[in-house]
Parts: C-alpha cells; sequence; structure tokens
C-alpha cells in the first residue's frame, strides 16, 4: 500500500469532516421491523483522559481542547433525526452532548463509566507494575465493578434504546461504550479489549438481516 500523498491525505481529513449519513433500521422483507440503530458518542478530552489516567467516578470537565472537539462531533452528528437521545450523568458526557447541541438528553446511570475501585485515577502502567497480568475486562478492579456487571449494564441500555425502536444517539465513555459494542454482538465482554476508542469519536450498531454488527466505529470528530 502507497503512503498517502498530500492530495490523499487531504481527501481523507475531507471525508472526516463530513457529517454523517443516517442509518435507518433494518427493513425485512419489505416490512419495516422493530429495531434500533444506536449511535454512540465518547465525550471530549479531559485533563485525566489526556494523561492515561482512568476516570470513572471522578466527576472530571472537559479541556478546552475537549469543548472544542464537542462542537466538533455536533458538526458530524448535525441533521440527523434522533428518536431519543442519552447521556452518562456524568460532567464530562453531559457536557459533550449540550455541545454537540443535544443539551437536553435522558440521563441514565447505565451509561456510567466503569466503575475502577481502587485503580480510579491510575495509569494502565502503574497498575501493571503491582499486577503484570491485570486486564481490566477479564479481572476488573478492586472495590469496583467486575466485567460481569459491566456486561450487565451494558444489556440493559441496549434493553433501553430498544424501546425507541429507531435512531438513538448515547452520550458516555471509553470503557462502557466497547462494553455496549460487545453485548450488541452477543460477544463475551473479555473481547471488548481488541477495540480501540478515542475520545470524541463516533460509532454505530445496527442490524441487518443477518446479524447485529458493527456499521462504524471510532470515527473522529471533524476538526
Amino acid at each position: 500500500m502507497r503512503a498517502a500523498g498530500p492530495a490523499r491525505a487531504r481527501r481523507r481529513r475531507d471525508r472526516e469532516r463530513e457529517p454523517l449519513v443516517a442509518i435507518g433500521p433494518a427493513r425485512d422483507d419489505g416490512q419495516a421491523r422493530l429495531t434500533v440503530v444506536i449511535y454512540l458518542a465518547r465525550h471530549g478530552e479531559t485533563e485525566w483522559s489526556r494523561n492515561g489516567r482512568h476516570t470513572g467516578r471522578t466527576d472530571l470537565p472537559l479541556t478546552p481542547n475537549g469543548e472544542a472537539e464537542a462542537a466538533a462531533l455536533g458538526g458530524r452528528l448535525a441533521g440527523i433525526d434522533f428518536d431519543a437521545v442519552y447521556s452518562s450523568p456524568l460532567e464530562r458526557a453531559r457536557r459533550t452532548a449540550a455541545i454537540a447541541g443535544f443539551p437536553n438528553p435522558r440521563i441514565t446511570p447505565l451509561l456510567r463509566e466503569f466503575d475502577y475501585g481502587d485503580y480510579e485515577g491510575k495509569t494502565s502502567a502503574e497498575i501493571h507494575e503491582l499486577h503484570p497480568d491485570w486486564q481490566l475486562y477479564r479481572d476488573g478492579c478492586p472495590d469496583g465493578e467486575t466485567p460481569a456487571q459491566v456486561y450487565r449494564r451494558a444489556h440493559d441500555f441496549i434493553d433501553l434504546a430498544a424501546t425507541s425502536s429507531g435512531l438513538v444517539l448515547a452520550f458516555a465513555h471509553g470503557h462502557i461504550i466497547r462494553a455496549i459494542a460487545v453485548a450488541w454482538m452477543s460477544l463475551d465482554i473479555a473481547s471488548a479489549i481488541r477495540f480501540q476508542l478515542d475520545v470524541a469519536t463516533v460509532s454505530i450498531l445496527a442490524e441487518d438481516q443477518h446479524a447485529r454488527g458493527l456499521k462504524l466505529w471510532n470515527a473522529p470528530s471533524a476538526s
């Protein structure tokens, strides 16, 4: 594969700036099915996300850069008529939603981030100094949540979203979004470690006549 030249790189950046196209619920044999398409938006940058620190219960604000990312995220979501919009109760998710143009989301604790317990505020490197083989989605966190608990929350959110039977948008956090994605596809929670997810990105979960899957993953906001 050839390295991208200036023109190719410019075209790639232009595509990243384009608004997303709404993906409607699947149809089968010409009949509309009662199904849901879920857009998952990760919040913009915070001081801890920039430094790689696990941020669960700690209610941090967005950085100025994170607010700019949230505004750009709104550009990608503009023009899509969502049937329901949800948000985590934490400020970084609610603020991202507001800046992106969705000031009144339905708040649900199902979208709160993984409770990291004793690992709150620590980087993965710091945790691995104590527990070299630690994996979040396999081992969970001492005095925090287990992977099974987070997986249950993910399924519960999917059930909640499905009551809308249309386009649903959710503003949430990196590790719970990954859990929702694997729950949607009926994968084991441990497989969530394989899904890279950056701040201020959009992912889309949808269903066709064959199975549930990813229509879009980790798409950057316009910049």
